[in-house]
């Protein structure tokens, strides 16, 4: 039934802490818990505490998913799951089902290829979304259909009561599905839609990146825009007494009542995800690792200790983030700071006081420090002004005149006018008067100014005319912002080059000795003639100089794929280091080149053997070194592109192995991916190897070098465009943020190139 509820300003009622990350996803389980789900790869199950109606107590941590777990779906108890069930999807592609009961995991749902993005529940089906744009029905474990339902990632889904989908895309649409048929699509936003529910009796609601919460009628007309929050909104729920709640990058939960914001709910943190309880209290999913529980009952408020702690956390947050002349506020000394002399006249220092900073100057003739005032933040997120001769600047823009001409470096203050901006550096450059007005432009909208109007009654103080004349023409064909980039975008293949071709020998002939000694297994031994013929090839691997001139018989490649085919498994990675070396050579790569594209397609056969179950990491290692080197040779391309998703799906355990050997291999692979996918602008293999690489780039005890491996192909693939929109969903600007702020030089580099391309529109 409605439940009325006159408008109380919600206060923290209670924090579930547990989470060691980013928790990213709420499932409000009747009244009998919540579901969490978590970037540190768990879902925790609460239930609430029988001594306090206020709190929640940890019940059960469910693990499983090999990275970051999203959408979260209940099933209500039945015969099947006395307690209710919990439904999981992951970055890792899975859905899980987990038994309440034991917390146990008791189905596997494999087939989404890209990250699963939301779930329902319709009837006694399971049906997921994901950034690969499919929606997948599960029923009893096994996948009974699947459709293409948007052409870019779908990025959440909700069923309504009267049976029908619902699903939000990174297209800006919303579409209503029966069955597999869209009834309508719903256009208006005008970036990702993230964020769905249903407004009780009324229609939809969506929650958008342009930074809206909409509410559609059934047919698709708007209803209600709600605007208020200052960036991506990520998340909206509904209450039966007409309450919405949004949740938003802005680190604020807002809540609506009749299309306004009747409160705005800060955190420290980003609100990742929003849900009504039925008793109209608010539960939050937030960055800083906590969920939270808001309530507008005076009895459920928490404790005055508790309700300080919050404070203090938001006070320490904000201090985190607050910058004075580019440094950290936290970092600034205190007033003790004034009873060291300064050393010369006019000497300036940065005190911290309370929240703000305080300048002073050294005054060398009375011996004493005098206070300037307060200084003024420094730019968004601390970053430090560049600078050029010796001089800070808001900007300094790389010009590209084109031509064969230089990049030039052209410096900007805001508050400086950008005609004299123009005029000054067109002199300096010794550049044409008639580039002027393109200058002028590209400063405003590189600037971040490109709305700003230009003054038709400003004079060219060199030639009279006004500022702008319509239509009038420019010799300057291309001018445009290119951002220098450290390590950024790779080109060519890298490759596994370098082998002990004695020590394989050595390996392969005990190896055959082992065989020869064993009556079950003599027939698998090798005669003289095929060890004649091993040496051979060895040797012809050997003369590097001679690669151009030299050549393998088919009878070679027969040996060894004879041998990859038929040894046992754990003998075969000494055969498959020899494979490795001869892609590399162009005669034993074209000769391989017939048994790959025959029906039975030799190097796919290798890829399934190695990566049986349980996978040994000898031969993992040769595996994806052997494929890895497979990128040198154009020849190649064809088939890597074709069976990338088997290839990515059988070694992608690899990421998280302790074998460091393995984690940058895996990486290196996926970098090669990620060079070749561009060339090919192949965007749904983009999206899945980016999937791929931010798995690596926020996996833990990653090598050092297998991590800059994975972000440069996050980033290659972000400047190429066609996936920077899903790198954005996927949160690419916390892995940067992380990445920047590394000890490791390389790992700082690339984390600063990819935040700088998060920033570019």
């Amino acid at each position: 039934m409605d439940m009325e509820i006159d408008f109380k300003n919600y206060r923290l009622s209670h924090e579930l802490r547990g989470h060691e990350d980013d928790v990213r996803g709420i499932c409000v389980c009747g009244n009998a818990g919540i579901a969490t789900s978590s970037r540190d790869k768990t879902v925790r199950y609460w239930v609430p505490d029988p001594t306090d109606k206020r709190k929640y107590e940890s019940s059960k941590i469910l693990l499983g998913h090999s990275s970051f777990v999203g959408p979260l779906a209940w099933i209500p108890p039945n015969p099947d799951f006395v307690e209710g069930a919990i439904v999981s999807g992951g970055m890792d592609t899975m859905v899980f089902v987990w038994n309440l009961s034991n917390g146990e995991k008791v189905l596997s749902l494999k087939g989404h290829h890209l990250q699963v993005t939301g779930l329902v529940l319709d009837d006694e089906d399971i049906v997921s979304c994901s950034v690969d744009c499919t929606l997948r029905r599960w029923r009893k474990g096994q996948l009974v259909e699947n459709w293409e339902a948007h052409k870019s990632a779908i990025q959440a889904i909700i069923k309504l009561t009267s049976g029908e989908l619902v699903t939000g895309s990174t297209d800006t649409t919303l579409k209503l599905w029966k069955g597999r048929t869209c009834l309508h699509t719903f256009a208006g936003h005008s970036d990702t839609v993230r964020g769905l529910a249903e407004m009780h009796g009324l229609g939809i609601l969506s929650a958008s990146h342009d930074g809206s919460i909409r509410l559609w009628s059934l047919t698709g007309e708007v209803l209600m825009e709600m605007v208020g929050h200052a960036s991506i909104v990520y998340s909206v729920d509904s209450h039966v007494s007409g309450l919405i709640v949004s949740g938003s990058e802005d680190c604020s939960a807002k809540i609506w009542k009749d299309g306004a914001c009747v409160q705005s709910i800060e955190h420290p943190g980003c609100v990742w995800d929003v849900k009504f309880l039925e008793n109209g209290d608010i539960v939050t999913a937030c960055s800083d690792g906590a969920v939270r529980i808001w309530t507008s009952y005076q009895e459920r408020i928490a404790e005055p200790a508790d309700l300080d702690s919050y404070v203090s956390q938001l006070s320490q947050y904000k201090s985190s983030r607050k910058r004075v002349g580019g440094l950290k506020l936290e970092d600034l000394p205190g007033l003790e700071a004034l009873q060291i002399p300064g050393t010369t006249d006019g000497q300036t220092k940065v005190i911290r006081e309370g929240d703000n900073g305080v300048a002073y100057s050294w005054d060398l003739r009375e011996q004493k420090w005098d206070k300037i005032g307060e200084v003024v933040d420094g730019p968004e997120d601390g970053m430090k002004l560049p600078v050029l001769d010796g001089f800070e600047y808001d900007y300094v823009f790389d010009v590209d005149i084109g031509d064969g001409e230089p990049i030039r470096k052209l410096p900007y203050n805001r508050s400086d006018n950008p005609y004299d901006t123009a005029d000054k550096w067109l002199l300096k450059e010794n550049l044409p008067l008639t580039y002027r007005q393109q200058i002028v432009e590209f400063i405003l909208q590189n600037s971040g100014q490109g709305g700003v109007a230009l003054d038709s009654s400003f004079r060219d103080p060199y030639t009279g005319a006004n500022a702008y004349i319509p239509g009038g023409s420019s010799s300057m064909s291309v001018v445009s912002a290119k951002p220098t980039f450290k390590h950024i975008p790779k080109k060519g293949m890298l490759v596994f080059d370098v082998a002990q071709f004695d020590g394989i020998l050595k390996k392969i002939t005990e190896f055959h000795n082992s065989l020869l000694s064993d009556p079950v297994k003599k027939d698998l031994s090798l005669s003289e003639l095929e060890i004649s013929r091993l040496g051979a090839v060895i040797k012809i691997l050997k003369d590097t100089s001679h690669y151009h001139t030299s050549r393998f018989a088919d009878a070679d490649i027969a040996l060894l794929l004879k041998l990859l085919k038929s040894w046992p498994l754990a003998m075969i990675f000494p055969v498959i280091d020899i494979l490795r070396m001869l892609v590399l050579h162009p005669d034993g790569a074209t000769v391989l080149l017939k048994h790959v594209e025959d029906e039975n397609d030799i190097l796919m056969e290798m890829i399934k053997r190695v990566a049986t179950n349980p996978p040994l990491p000898q031969n993992l290692l040769t595996g994806i070194r052997a494929v890895t080197n497979l990128f040198k040779n154009s020849l190649y391309h064809t088939w890597l592109q074709k069976h990338q998703s088997e290839i990515l799906d059988a070694f992608s355990s690899c990421y998280s192995s302790p074998n460091k050997n393995l984690q940058l291999s895996y990486a290196t692979m996926i970098l090669n991916y990620a060079v070749l996918l561009i060339e090919k602008k192949d965007l749904q293999g983009q999206s899945q190897v980016l999937t791929a690489a931010l798995e690596i780039a926020e996996g833990e005890n990653i090598e050092v070098d297998s991590k800059f491996r994975a972000l440069v192909a996050v980033g290659s693939l972000m400047l190429d465009g066609l996936v920077k929109k899903i790198a954005l969903d996927f949160d690419v600007e916390n892995v940067a943020k992380t990445a920047k702020a590394s000890k490791e030089a390389k790992i700082s580099e690339i984390g600063a190139d990819i935040e700088l391309l998060a920033k570019q529109k």
